[in-house]
């Protein structure tokens, strides 16, 4: 049986909304995956991180691959994107986070599921309200009330 998971995206080097539109489309063409909803695309300013605003979204996807699997297949499409890891939150050309796998609770060096920071973070829990509003509380929204964020489109 599928499950359903969310991915987001973000990025902040290049032709940000073009990428962050092909990554989307990258992730509905995974084997044994179905794109099931994209939020509007969103503009952060970098958390812990240098460099210009990101561009954010968050997808929700229908899969049956299993979630190392999905993360394996999401870093390909970052590395297909060009992405580089010189230094710890250096700006990106694509970054694809697995958020939630399903009621999945995982933890090991590769892989922590539910992602560990995602309610610390608008550019997650907005555009995930966005397409999910059940998976994000009124509470979850006003701890992050104060980082700015401003839908696109």
């Amino acid at each position: 049986m599928p499950a359903c998971a969310f991915i987001a995206l973000g990025a902040n080097l290049g032709d940000v909304p073009a990428t962050v539109a092909w990554a989307m489309d990258q992730i509905a063409m995974l084997p044994s995956t179905q794109l099931i909803k994209r939020s509007s695309l969103y503009r952060s300013a970098p958390i812990e991180a240098s460099g210009p605003d990101f561009i954010n979204a968050v997808v929700e996807v229908s899969t049956d691959l299993e979630p190392l699997t999905l993360l394996r297949k999401l870093q390909a499409i970052e590395d297909l994107a060009g992405r580089e890891r010189p230094y710890r939150n250096a700006p990106r050309t694509l970054d694809l986070d697995l958020l939630m796998v399903d009621q999945v609770s995982l933890a090991t060096p590769e892989l922590t599921l539910p992602h560990p920071r995602m309610m610390q973070r608008a550019f997650v829990l907005v555009p995930l309200a966005e397409i999910a509003p059940l998976r994000v509380t009124p509470a979850e929204l006003h701890a992050v009330q104060c980082q700015e964020i401003r839908r696109l489109a």
